[in-house]
């Protein structure tokens, strides 16, 4: 299961939202590295509120639509300290 960290560019679509994600390269001749992006569909089926700039994981799946093929990886719950 491939997952991936990006934020939030879009909301605004019914139980889906898209995702930027950044990552780095190095070019093979001078070895310089540059960031690229790539722009994702994800699936959120509970349809929570989220914000723009928001910060999130997300995971692939099989194809939902023509172009969603990502889901959000469910928050996890920290269990409270014990007193």
């Amino acid at each position: 299961m491939r997952s991936k960290k990006g934020i939030i560019t879009s909301n605004k679509m019914d139980k889906t939202l898209v995702v930027t994600v950044h990552t780095y390269l190095r070019h093979p001749k001078y070895l310089k590295r540059y960031r690229t992006s790539k722009k994702c569909h994800v699936d959120n089926p509970e349809n929570k509120k989220f914000e723009e700039g928001d910060e999130i994981e997300i995971f692939e799946t099989k194809p939902l639509s023509k172009l969603k093929r990502w889901t959000i990886v469910p928050p996890q719950t920290k269990p409270e300290p014990k007193a």
